[in-house]
């Protein structure tokens, strides 16, 4: 399977399937507007802080940003539960701090120096004091850190200096006594200098931190009041209820369509059944699928028929004359098809015979060859079988078609099992005595075994597929229905869906049809089968053919019947 089919098939499922998808992805919109309005409503305020050094910042090694703060950590601190303990008093509330932490986010701009401590609350009000508060808190404890290492650096000095203040007193009381020209007397001096070095360095720095003003930051943004919540936000609620919406009917389309195991196109009976497609009647003119006429030569669908007639004619040895056309579902498809094969085979003056052999289905498919050539509906095929008449009787002319000759289904209804009888075997002989061509308009081959049993009859096969009612399995089972009977399938003509009952009553000849008498002595051309059997063991006879019927020529045109006896007879099989 190329690219090209793999898209067209997806195009072909949307176009079949449009209307799942399409609820569906509203059914996503209408949930994500449901969640949006059930969703509580949160406000977001934020205050931006200028972090600043104070003194006891170090900035580790590989740190994300850059100078003597490392603003991740701060961020990290903004956020701990000595700052937020800060911010419940500040808002005098009683909320946990490890609470209070969770609706506050820490976002670090690139290349800069600053927080952005954005506070979440379900009321405008309390999400720009939330977010003031914890600005405040983190500036006052991070100002309180700063003034408590200031303080402990200042305490160390003083103690440093007063030991310094100590070893120099000690150092002036050992030189007081001690004469100018002492040996002890330099090193003494040199004790006293270095301290006294000492203390001088100690007391500036002790002197710069005792001055020194201590300021871990400010705000530079303070928080406002929020206009329009935060969450829910409606536009990306509404585009992922779509999106789900969407997805989820592309499956049920996908789905649907894997469990759909109809024929949508011609292509599917080729590529998925391995049956050939002789043709496909096209549905783009109401009038190319109508059931109660022959479909106009000149028209789109007259022509696919005679290009049908064509392939068939090809395809068939020079002594092979029966063709089953047989659907591979229940209903009129093979009807049309027949009708138009057979109408088709006769407008090139060969002499046609179609049999329909399809006992309807409903009430509503009865006597369509009837409707569609305007030839009485009875007597027929299945009158023939059961005895009722004989041959002669149900071969009607075809008003509009000279070459055509019409064998209606007939009017019994427990005729079906006779479709396997002898008797059936016996009408095909004599129909096939005469040069041309005869036509069957055989059952379903999935409503039972009669189709296959004609089609052993046959010289070659034709399976219908109605698009949209025939399933895939219905016409690989058909295939391989005649691949066991040995007949050759030529290939399948495909159809669009057709309505069981013809529109309109197709027009009827000016007169009723007479059954012609078959020969000087009125007895049927076929006897009914008991009776068949006593004649024949009684006078030895062997069966009479077309041509002593009289049938291989009839004109019907005429008010009395003009036979030409053919000079031998011939057999099918």
């Amino acid at each position: 399977m190329d690219a090209s089919s793999d898209v067209s098939d997806y195009l072909g499922m949307l176009r079949r399937h449009w209307w799942v998808v399409l609820l569906l992805a509203l059914t996503g919109l209408g949930g994500a507007v449901a969640v949006t309005h059930l969703q509580p409503k949160v406000y977001e305020s934020a205050t931006s802080v200028l972090v600043q050094p104070a003194g006891q910042d170090t900035n580790v090694v590989g740190g994300r940003t850059r100078g003597d703060i490392n603003l991740d950590t701060e961020a990290q601190l903004v956020r701990s539960t000595a700052v937020a303990a800060g911010a419940a008093e500040l808002l005098r509330v009683t909320t946990p701090p490890d609470e209070l932490a969770h609706q506050v986010t820490v976002e670090v701009p690139a290349n800069t120096a600053v927080l952005v401590v954005k506070f979440a609350a379900g009321d405008p009000e309390a999400a720009r004091a939330g977010s003031h508060a914890f600005a405040e808190a983190y500036l006052r404890n991070r100002e309180e850190s700063a003034k408590a290492d200031l303080n402990a650096q200042i305490s160390a000095l003083n103690a440093k200096v007063k030991q310094l203040s100590t070893t120099l007193s000690q150092v002036n009381a050992r030189l007081a006594p001690l004469s100018q020209s002492s040996p002890l007397r330099p090193n003494l001096e040199s004790q006293r200098s270095t301290a006294q070095n000492q203390l001088n360095s100690l007391s500036g720095k002790l002197n710069d931190l005792t001055t020194a003003t201590v300021t871990g930051g400010k705000i530079i943004s303070d928080a406002r009041l929020p206009e329009s919540p935060s969450k829910p936000d409606p536009m990306l609620n509404l585009a992922t209820g779509a999106m789900v919406g969407l997805l989820l009917g592309l499956s049920v389309a996908l789905l649907r369509e894997r469990l759909d195991r109809r024929v949508r196109t011609a292509t599917d009976v080729a590529r998925r059944t391995r049956v050939p497609v002789l043709a496909e009647l096209s549905a783009a003119r109401p009038e190319d699928t109508r059931l109660d006429a022959v479909l106009p030569p000149h028209g789109e669908g007259g022509a696919m028929f005679n290009r049908l007639r064509n392939e068939v004619v090809a395809s068939l040895g020079p002594d092979d004359k029966v063709v089953v056309v047989a659907g591979a579902s229940r209903g009129v498809a093979s009807t049309l098809v027949a009708a138009n094969l057979a109408a088709a085979l006769a407008r090139t003056g060969s002499d046609v015979t179609l049999i329909g052999a399809h006992l309807p289905d409903s009430v509503a498919d009865t006597a369509p060859l009837a409707t569609i050539f305007g030839v009485a509906a009875t007597p027929g095929l299945s009158d023939v079988l059961a005895g009722k008449v004989g041959l002669a009787a149900a071969v009607q002319h075809a008003p509009r078609i000279p070459s055509l000759r019409v064998i209606t289904t007939g009017g019994t209804a427990s005729a079906a099992g006779l479709m396997q009888s002898q008797g059936l075997r016996d009408a095909l002989d004599l129909l096939t005595a005469r040069p041309g061509y005869v036509v069957i308009e055989a059952p379903a081959t999935s409503s039972g075994a009669d189709a296959q049993s004609l089609a052993s009859l046959a010289d070659a096969a034709i399976i219908t597929v109605e698009l949209r009612r025939t399933r895939r399995p219905d016409v690989s089972d058909a295939a391989e229905q005649l691949r066991r009977v040995g007949t050759p399938l030529l290939g399948a003509v495909v159809v669009p869906r057709l309505n069981g009952a013809p529109a309109t009553p197709g027009p009827r000849p000016s007169r009723a049809v007479r059954a012609l008498p078959a020969a000087p002595s009125p007895a049927p051309l076929l006897d009914p089968p008991a009776e068949g059997r006593r004649a024949r063991a009684a006078a030895g006879e062997e069966r009479a053919d077309l041509s002593s019927a009289g049938l291989a020529e009839v004109d019907l045109t005429t008010s009395t019947a003009v036979i030409r006896l053919p000079p031998g007879t011939g057999s099918h099989r």
